[in-house]
């Protein structure tokens, strides 16, 4: 089991940058890739970002390629998603996701545990 908590959202104007984190219980946090979702109002959830178990290899979405960066510290059980250049499509709520295999993936259904999400408002 493993239970994930974001932070680190907020209110930015368009141009800036927030970085996020997420928080995982478990000694085992090493063993799962990550991934970052968001959902925008009145749409679905979307992939945004996914890491491997080691760091080693990252996936994107192409509305974000560039301009965010997913990353993770093993030790303290913490995948980041750092976001620059924010525009205000990228207005969301945004949720981390653990899935118990090394390698990272891009669809939803492929990861077990999720976070509550956090806010990201980006200001025009």
């Amino acid at each position: 089991q493993v239970q994930l908590v974001e932070s680190g959202g907020g209110l930015v104007q368009a141009g800036g940058s927030l970085r996020l984190s997420c928080a995982a219980s478990g000694r085992t946090f090493g063993n799962y890739a990550m991934g970052w979702f968001r959902q925008a109002p009145g749409k679905e959830r979307e992939f945004a970002a996914a890491i491997n178990w080691s760091g080693g290899s990252t996936y994107y979405a192409d509305s974000v390629k560039g301009r965010f960066t997913i990353s993770r510290d093993n030790a303290k059980n913490t995948v980041y998603l750092r976001m620059n250049s924010l525009k205000p499509e990228d207005t969301a709520v945004y949720y981390c996701a653990a899935r118990n295999t090394a390698v990272g993936a891009t669809r939803q259904v492929e990861y077990t545990y999720w976070g509550q999400g956090t806010q990201v408002t980006v200001s025009s």
